[in-house]
């Protein structure tokens, strides 16, 4: 369990295998990860009368990681529960075709 939780029923997922980013983590231990989030998620909902959940990886400094163990967060999501994601301004103006294009021929040459 969370000791800050977000909201009622937060749970931590952290793999025992050592792992600073996602990244790091070997095939194994993240499907592994994964699937104890999705069970635990499919938990929350029932036992607890979430009306859904997010998980939520914090994958890097910038992207809120304040621990150097990759782990999932499993937040049940409940009506007016106050958590919510900030979205930047720019967010509703949609993309050129040939720049998102770009960028997934970028990704796809490094991610092999």
């Amino acid at each position: 369990m969370d000791i800050q939780p977000i909201t009622h029923g937060h749970i931590l997922v952290v793999p025992r295998e050592h792992a600073v980013l996602m990244s790091d983590l070997n095939e194994t231990a993240a499907m592994r990860t994964f699937r104890v989030a999705r069970n635990l998620a499919a938990a929350v909902r029932q036992t607890l009368g979430a009306g859904g959940a997010n998980l939520f990886v914090a994958d890097g400094e910038v992207a809120f990681q304040d621990v150097p163990h990759f782990h999932v967060h499993v937040i049940p999501r409940y009506p007016n529960d106050g958590f919510g994601l900030t979205f930047p301004r720019n967010y509703t103006e949609p993309k050129s075709r040939a720049e998102l294009e770009s960028i997934a021929s970028a990704i796809k040459g490094a991610a092999g």
